[in-house]
């Protein structure tokens, strides 16, 4: 039988995704691409944003228009959430919460379509497993879930609600898969979760000590933080990786707003002093880090003032890119009660006046990195006789495709950058 995927979301829902794909090859199953002609397909779903609930149900009716005998199974953080409102899309023959996704061959022995979607969910506040996973699609690098869930209260937010409480695994078992990894011949590994800086809680355990641990995992030469609160993101964890050989000067810090004013109403644990501090101190430290930020446009109350007090914020900052989000309303979020919403020409506008500021960072972070000398690891697609790789500090590199090359890392000097704001480089024989 045939079986595709589909992904929605962040890096931690493709190593879940990766971890249900292999359940399948297990059993015999030939996986294809998602819209090739599959017997069944599983959709792994987001619903951070109005926007990914409704590519969410965009991607389950393609399901069942590419292939219309298929099994379609939904899963993921807007399965549990929105479980009887997607349990009524025809097209739907199983509903997996968050503590069944890893489950579904206990709950089926045959994949035979439903008249009536089956739904397996369970109260948000009684999951307490945690499940580890690592994504396997990419030669060259791995996505490893090392926690779950979130305890953060913030007022924007459903994803404690879809995820539940903030939960990890032991270190000695985080270790033992990050060792599976580097088996499988990855160079890199990408740390993801929920919450990762809150890692540690479920096991008495820290962040601090599980990076040090992995630092010593042999073959696996490049690790980098996924999203990381700034309060979180402790000045210990941030000499650590300036003195690292495999963690590398890549930082994704969620600032969200530049006005402690909505700080505070968004429920943040922290102000924009203690951010400055984070920032200033990478940059004094790792001069060439990339840090890409996070920020909400829109928030209930944003005035223009507001707004431009997180622009001029963000303009005075070293940063490299920023992640611009449009405020959605979510129900059963604080955020949602709250009036004075912005418009959405004012979001619309101030999201493109980000997007714009954005571009200025990144062009300014990558130029300023001409003449140096950096490490790259090659990846596998030859896509029109180019291939990419990215440095330890996140600058992207476009060479002629050159097979020897793939999961290679090489030394390249950056000789200018390209209108795509991809790096041209130079190789350095060793």
């Amino acid at each position: 039988m045939k079986v595709s995927f589909h992904t929605l979301g962040c890096k931690l829902n493709f190593s879940e995704t990766s971890t249900i794909a292999r359940s399948f090859t297990e059993k015999d199953f030939e996986r294809v691409k998602f819209g090739e002609n599959s017997d069944v397909v599983v959709i792994n779903t987001c619903t951070v944003t109005g926007t990914a609930d409704k590519k969410c149900q965009q991607a389950i009716k393609k399901a069942k228009k590419t292939s219309p005998n298929a099994y379609v199974v939904v899963t993921g953080c807007y399965a549990q959430l929105k479980s009887s409102e997607i349990a009524k899309m025809p097209e739907v023959d199983i509903v997996l919460g968050m503590q069944e996704k890893f489950n579904l061959f206990d709950k089926i022995t045959e994949f035979k379509n439903n008249e009536i979607a089956k739904v397996y969910s369970c109260d948000i506040e009684d999951v307490n497993q945690f499940d580890i996973s690592h994504s396997s699609g990419d030669r060259t690098r791995s996505f490893l879930k090392i926690q779950d869930g979130c305890d953060y209260p913030c007022t924007y937010c459903t994803i404690p609600k879809a995820r539940g409480k903030s939960r990890n695994g032991k270190i000695s078992e985080i270790i033992e898969e990050a060792t599976k990894i580097a088996e499988k011949g990855f160079k890199e590994i990408v740390l993801t979760g929920v919450n990762i800086g809150d890692f540690g809680k479920t096991t008495n355990e820290t962040f601090f000590d599980l990076i040090k641990e992995l630092d010593k995992v042999k073959g696996i030469e490049r690790y980098r933080i996924s999203s990381i609160e700034p309060n979180l993101l402790t000045l210990e964890i941030i000499d650590f990786v300036a003195n690292s050989n495999k963690f590398l000067p890549h930082f994704h810090i969620p600032l969200q707003s530049g006005s402690n004013k909505l700080l505070k109403l968004m429920k943040r644990r922290y102000n924009r002093e203690l951010f400055t501090e984070r920032i200033e101190y990478i940059n004094k430290i790792m001069p060439n880090a990339f840090i890409g930020i996070d920020v909400i446009v829109g928030f209930p109350g944003e005035t223009e003032d507001d707004f431009l007090d997180t622009y001029t914020f963000l303009e005075s900052l070293n940063i490299s890119f920023l992640h611009v989000f449009s405020y959605s309303d979510r129900n059963g979020t604080e955020a949602n009660a709250i009036k004075n919403k912005v418009t959405k020409s004012d979001i619309k506008l101030r999201s493109k006046k980000l997007h714009l500021l954005s571009d200025i960072k990144h062009t300014f972070f990558n130029k300023k990195n001409i003449g140096k000398e950096v490490n790259v690891l090659f990846e596998a697609a030859n896509l029109k006789g180019s291939m990419y790789g990215f440095s330890q500090n996140y600058i992207k590199v476009e060479i002629p495709f050159d097979k020897k090359l793939v999961n290679s890392i090489v030394k390249v000097k950056i000789e200018s950058i390209n209108e795509n704001e991809n790096a041209l480089v130079e190789f350095i024989n060793n």
